[in-house]
């Protein structure tokens, strides 16, 4: 596979399907009879769904209105430090691992709960990494500060 075409495929959101995918699977093929209880599960994992939306959909917006890059492998053009990049320096990966949080709760799929650590991992490994290897080359001693006032998660 080319390169260009293993970089359009690494996207977060589709190693997210694919954790959901596998949650989806684990719930009907392997549910164990664990569960949360579903009233609980259900309040729960559509709030973890709903803000992880709506967290992404803000941080998406921010880059949108600041001009510049979401896709992870791209050089962006400026840091951005405003919205809701001033509670995290990843909310969109956040939203992403609470919309993952969210469905297994829904879905009642407690083995899956080790998606989670695995998924975080993941994202911080292929992505969160390297893009703030990224803007520390860009933007030096703004992005420094910025590391030091806002944490990578929450």
């Amino acid at each position: 596979m080319p390169r260009s075409v293993g970089r359009m495929l690494d996207l977060p959101p589709l190693w997210l399907l694919s954790c959901l995918c596998l949650a989806w699977v684990q719930k009907d093929l392997l549910p164990l009879g664990l569960g949360f209880g579903s009233v609980w599960a259900d309040l729960l994992g559509g709030l973890l769904v709903g803000g992880g939306v709506l967290l992404a959909a803000l941080a998406l917006l921010e880059l949108r209105r600041q001009r510049t890059t979401f896709m992870p492998h791209e050089e962006p053009d400026r840091l951005v430090t405003s919205g809701v990049f001033r509670l995290s320096r990843n909310p969109i990966y956040l939203g992403d691992v609470m919309i993952l949080a969210g469905f297994i709760l829904y879905w009642d799929a407690v083995p899956s709960l080790v998606l989670l650590p695995i998924y975080v991992w993941l994202l911080e490994k292929r992505f969160i990494v390297p893009e703030e290897g990224r803007l520390r080359r860009k933007f030096l001693a703004e992005f420094r500060k910025y590391e030091k006032q806002t944490r990578r998660w929450l």
